[in-house]
């Protein structure tokens, strides 16, 4: 590696712009830093020497200059707004509306949406914060903020550790802020040294010359936001691992007791009632969205659960034992919580059908007199009912959520039994053909028009179901910290500046500079004072002079 004498004595790293004993600058560098076309000094990594504007022979070093760039920082992220934005238009896919027609993502985007849904859909915009091209980006971003970060904290924290007093007369000349006075006393000297003091800077001296320093921590500020706003990239990605988030979703039906989702059968739910409330029709605050949802308007609506812990059976196969850890009343933005999950009202679906009842008749019979009946379960309906009087029916298909398709064939839209629709086989006692029909809400169709028998629909049952979500997140804590150090960085770098004086003597006299990484009018204020009553010369802000 190549190395820079500078005529102090000190040997410098190659790249280096601003000798780090002396100061003064090395004149093949000065382009690195923009010095050679100005009179003023770029002081904003003291002249250290960076590996990206040092090396850039390799794969590794052409890699590390690329993300070292702050354009490329900033174009990441922009890139990551503008598809954060965009995703945002129209809901994720885990956020599909429970009551809408159709929860299927290639179904919902284009029905709902239309043209602009279905374009939205096939780019993948509708699962993007877990995509794999969204993390590889916040992946980037991460990996720029740790190279730029080191490309830059540490040769400038060597830099700020072993800063000299003696500076070269070049380089305070070349500050901003810059005097020289040709006749100063000792008790001049003595006086501004202790008004330098009494302002909280610390002093350095070496061979007559003086570093008055105070607010170093403050050039810091900037990499403890980037420590912050690694630390929350990181959340990000743990999130979308199942050992840090998980999101799940059950709908549970009044009376009904289910294993949660995403908890390995550790935990059950039981819904012992589902309530909803509806605003006062006659409530004046409320009739817009009456009249725009065409009816009532929910005011509360809840899931009064027990759940459950599975305890490790006796014999192995066995059923788990069940021991009650809460009852909870779970309402909007009011989970029930236990341990590291929490359960959240998420929707609800109203009179939903759990049974029907079915007679048979002859179908030329006015009175319609029952031959058979049979009850069928439509949350677990079987495939055959054997009759007292010898009838087997068979159900050969079943629709819970009945609807005719583009083609004009029956399907079922969800596996809900919203709408259920049935195709039947019954087979008489007498051994004969069996005959088909087709039974629904409305709808009892003879297939063959010549059917003996007929079913009929002769009573139902229905029930409200919770559609409840099921989260655990270990992430917030790391979001959390991250934006603590993140905030902590934003005050340390805002509130608080870096501000050295330097004090050469030249002759009789002494040349005098300073700098800041902000606020300049406040390093002149210190100036000022503590040169208060002396001999010394004001410092002159030579920006004017800066072309």
């Amino acid at each position: 590696m190549k190395r820079i004498k500078c005529e102090c004595g000190h040997v410098n790293p190659e790249g280096t712009v601003l000798c780090e004993a002396c100061g003064k600058p090395i004149e093949e560098n000065q382009h690195i830093d923009g010095n050679d076309k100005k009179k003023l000094l770029n002081m904003r990594y003291d002249g250290t020497a960076r590996r990206s504007q040092t090396y850039n022979k390799s794969i590794v070093d052409k890699i590390w200059s690329f993300f070292s760039s702050v354009k490329v920082g900033v174009w990441l992220i922009v890139l990551a707004l503008i598809a954060s934005a965009i995703g945002s238009i129209f809901p994720q896919e885990q956020y599909i509306p429970a009551d809408a027609a159709s929860r299927d993502p290639a179904i919902f985007y284009e029905e709902r949406y239309g043209i602009f849904g279905l374009i939205f859909y096939q780019l993948g915009f509708h699962n993007l914060y877990s995509s794999w091209w969204y993390m590889i980006l916040i992946a980037l971003i991460g990996v720029s903020l740790v190279i730029c970060s080191l490309d830059r904290f540490v040769p400038l924290f060597k830099a700020l550790r072993n800063q000299k007093a003696k500076r070269h007369e070049t380089f305070l000349n070349r500050q901003r802020l810059f005097s020289e006075t040709d006749e100063v006393t000792n008790e001049d000297l003595e006086s501004v040294k202790q008004g330098l003091k009494n302002q909280r800077y610390k002093l350095t001296e070496e061979d007559g010359h003086i570093l008055a320093e105070k607010g170093r921590f403050s050039r810091w500020g900037p990499y403890v936001n980037h420590i912050g706003l690694i630390i929350i990239l990181l959340a990000a990605l743990l999130r979308t691992t199942p050992l840090f988030y998980m999101d799940e979703y059950v709908w549970v039906r009044e009376g009904e007791q289910v294993v949660l989702p995403g908890t390995d059968q550790a935990y059950y739910i039981e819904n012992k009632d589902f309530i909803i409330e509806n605003h006062n029709p006659n409530d004046e605050r409320f009739e817009e969205a009456i009249a725009e949802e065409g009816g009532e308007v929910p005011s509360n609506y809840q899931t009064n659960v027990a759940i459950y812990q599975a305890q490790e059976p006796e014999v192995t196969g066995a059923e788990p034992e069940l021991q009650k850890i809460i009852d909870s009343n779970i309402r909007m933005n009011q989970p029930a919580k236990f341990d590291s999950y929490a359960v959240y009202q998420s929707g609800y679906q109203l009179n939903e059908f759990s049974s029907m009842s079915f007679k048979i008749h002859e179908t030329d019979d006015p009175d319609e007199d029952a031959l058979g009946s049979f009850t069928v379960d439509l949350t677990s309906p079987e495939s055959e009912y054997e009759l007292e009087n010898g009838f087997r029916v068979e159900v050969t298909n079943y629709y819970p959520d009945y609807y005719l398709d583009d083609n004009g064939e029956p399907a079922s839209e969800t596996n809900y039994p919203r709408n259920p629709a049935f195709v039947m086989m019954v087979h008489p006692p007498d051994g004969s053909e069996p005959e088909i029909s087709f039974l629904g809400i409305g709808k009892n169709i003879d297939a063959t028009g010549e059917n003996d028998y007929k079913v009929g629909i002769t009573n139902f049952e229905t029930h409200d179901v919770s559609g409840l979500s099921i989260r655990k997140d270990y992430s917030l804590p790391y979001f959390l910290v991250g934006a603590i150090i993140f905030m902590i960085g934003v005050i340390q770098g805002m509130y608080w500046q870096h501000r050295r004086v330097w004090i050469r003597p030249k002759d009789n006299g002494i040349l005098l500079a300073a700098h800041t990484n902000k606020n300049w009018h406040g390093v002149t204020k210190d100036i000022e004072k503590s040169i208060s009553g002396t001999n010394v010369n004001m410092v002159k802000d030579q920006q004017e002079l800066d072309e």
